[in-house]
């Protein structure tokens, strides 16, 4: 099959060295500036946004994940649940040191590129990121292979699905969902066949050589071109000066991107400047959508949802708006069983949304938030454990040595845009009602899911309306 180039998005990788990394640990906070050349707004249309389906780029290879004959639906939605439980631990220990600040993130990027990284943990270093990480599901690894498949599906909705394509270099395609796996090994270390063949077989990364030994700047800006590639140029560094070196030996990298438009368009010539209180207090005057129609929609002792599909109904967001006064403490209790309870409750009401036009980035280090869920040994020199990813006896030392994650997101009024990417590296050593208004027009929450599955996409929190006003 040919792999097509082009941008399409990247979302996670890990990197396994030989020594700590100093330069890697450059702090990098998460910013509300707007990405660089991303947004609905100046999406480019021109481009072909779908890429052949099931494409695994690695290094010019491509890799078809299998089909799974014996997976049952129990063991999928298990998997989902505990990930969407992750998604949103992971939301509230970012929170930590950037309480002011808009966050947006793909927990499920995250979740698959430590996936790929569990699957040469072991002992303790295994134990503790089976639970920080909430992987309970049996067969994990097959597991998330099908929710991968499942999710890339859902982007085959035009020739292309059939290997077709037109040609037509004008198309706007309404709907892509992709998600794709590299990994990049060090030539000549000897990785584990039993763990190759798990990440070529269950996340469809084929082992591509690198030589970190004699070129680690090259090698980096070879990955971070595959990433850029892969995000539509959202994500243009996703490794940062320092983070390879001549000791680095694996770098895994998963890779999500999202654009759709919206099942109904919001009419432009309903825009207007409105005011939007931010999290200080603060009144910004911001663009604020409007749109009339029957929506999903609950409320639930002062707090209301509302989830605006996109085209094709596959997926949607789902935009929580928490009492007035009380984000910070509702975002507190926020969890998992709250989000599950909310889409379960939604019922189709006619009412009015009004939601701000926004875009922006966040850029975080992942190993605080990590540790804080449970499983600092994977970070620690002396007791990380990742053996199996190595032959025997050759794996000794290596460890997590930091996790980036970076996400961009743009919402207007034909849909919403979305990328992210994760970064690790690894070191040796009901009745009729009255119609509804639902204006959010002060912070709120909001997730981008995929509704057969009722997996958590991406999750996120607009408190802070600065740069898009």
């Amino acid at each position: 099959m040919e792999v097509p180039t082009g941008p399409v998005d990247c979302n996670d990788s890990l990197t396994l060295d030989n020594e700590f990394i100093s330069a890697g640990r450059t702090e990098r906070h998460a910013t509300t500036s707007t990405p660089r050349g991303f947004g609905c707004a100046t999406r480019r249309r021109g481009r072909r946004l779908y890429r052949k389906r099931f494409r695994r780029a690695v290094g010019g290879l491509g890799v078809e994940r299998p089909r799974s004959g014996a997976l049952d639906d129990d063991q999928l939605q298990e998997l989902v649940g505990e990930t969407n439980g992750f998604a949103v631990d992971l939301h509230r220990r970012l929170l930590a040191d950037r309480a002011d600040e808009n966050i947006f993130a793909s927990p499920i990027s995250a979740s698959i590129a430590l996936g790929m990284t569990y699957a040469g943990a072991g002992g303790n270093t295994r134990e503790q990121m089976r639970s920080a990480l909430r992987y309970t599901v049996d067969d994990l690894h097959e597991t998330m292979g099908e929710l991968q498949r499942r999710l890339d599906e859902r982007g085959a909705s035009d020739g292309e699905a059939d290997g077709e394509d037109d040609g037509d270099e004008e198309d706007d395609t309404p709907f892509q969902l992709s998600i794709a796996n590299s990994v990049w090994g060090q030539q000549d270390y000897p990785f584990a066949d039993d763990y190759r063949t798990t990440l070529a077989q269950q996340y469809g990364a084929e082992l591509a050589e690198a030589n970190f030994r004699g070129d680690p700047s090259g090698e980096r800006a070879r990955i971070n071109s595959w990433v850029a590639d892969e995000t539509e140029g959202t994500i243009e560094e996703l490794l940062p000066p320092g983070s390879i070196d001549d000791l680095t030996r694996l770098v895994l990298v998963n890779a999500i991107y999202f654009l759709a438009n919206w099942e109904q368009p919001f009419p432009e010539d309903r825009t207007e400047q409105a005011t939007f209180t931010a999290l200080d207090g603060t009144d910004h005057e911001v663009p604020l959508m409007g749109l009339k129609r029957a929506w999903p929609y609950v409320e639930r002792e002062g707090t209301r949802a509302v989830e605006l599909p996109y085209v094709g109904g596959d997926a949607a967001m789902l935009v929580v708006l928490p009492p007035e006064g009380e984000f910070e403490a509702y975002e507190r209790e926020f969890d998992g069983d709250q989000l599950a309870e909310l889409v379960d409750g939604l019922d189709t009401q006619e009412g009015t949304v009004r939601l701000p036009r926004f875009e922006f980035d966040t850029s975080v280090q992942l190993s605080d938030p990590l540790k804080q869920l449970g499983m600092p040994d994977a970070f620690d020199k002396e007791r990380a454990d990742f053996t199996g990813m190595a032959e025997s006896g050759e794996g000794e030392g290596l460890y997590l040595m930091e996790a980036y994650h970076d996400a961009a997101v743009a919402v207007d009024e034909a849909g919403t845009e979305a990328a992210a990417a994760t970064g690790a590296v690894i070191g040796d050593t009901s009745a009729p009602v009255d119609p509804f208004e639902f204006v959010a027009d002060r912070p709120f929450l909001f997730a981008i899911r995929d509704r057969p599955t009722g997996a958590v996409l991406f999750l996120g929190r607009v408190v802070d309306p600065s740069g898009w006003e």
